[in-house]
């Protein structure tokens, strides 16, 4: 009796949380993450627009062999991944321009590697500044 209604309470939390985050399809979505520190968030992407983001992308997508972006944030970026309903506040989906093309590049570098506290978006430090940055141009592709 007293492990129901753990389980009920832990449910009813579970539906209230899901409640309070927005949907992964909304556009714009609401920021949860706080700002970079001012020469962070000021840094510009020094990857020229054009730059060829292959490698990101398939950095994004992964290989199957460990947790990728996509497995949250979807294959196509749109935040529908197979564990995106497994968080709140929904992964972020970059197929919003709205949401993406207010983020300057600094923040989302930031983000990149220092994660997102508050949400489930973990840091990154393995990545290499210039992967990091790819990853900047690839997420700006998927939102056009």
């Amino acid at each position: 009796m007293f492990t129901g209604k753990i389980l009920s309470a832990c449910a009813a939390f579970a539906a209230t949380a899901a409640l309070a985050a927005p949907p992964a399809s909304e556009c714009p979505q609401p920021r949860f993450t706080g700002q970079a520190p001012p020469d962070q968030y000021e840094r510009k992407n020094p990857l020229p627009e054009g730059t060829d983001t292959s490698a990101a992308m398939r950095l994004f997508k992964g290989d199957g062999s460990k947790v990728a972006c996509a497995t949250c944030h979807g294959e196509k970026g749109d935040g529908r991944g197979p564990l995106a309903g497994e968080f709140s506040p929904p992964p972020r989906n970059f197929k919003c321009a709205q949401t993406v093309d207010g983020i300057p590049d600094g923040q989302l570098f930031w983000i990149i590697r220092n994660g997102s506290p508050g949400t489930s978006m973990p840091a990154h430090p393995q990545m290499s500044d210039e992967e990091v940055w790819r990853m900047v141009r690839y997420l700006r592709q998927l939102a056009r």
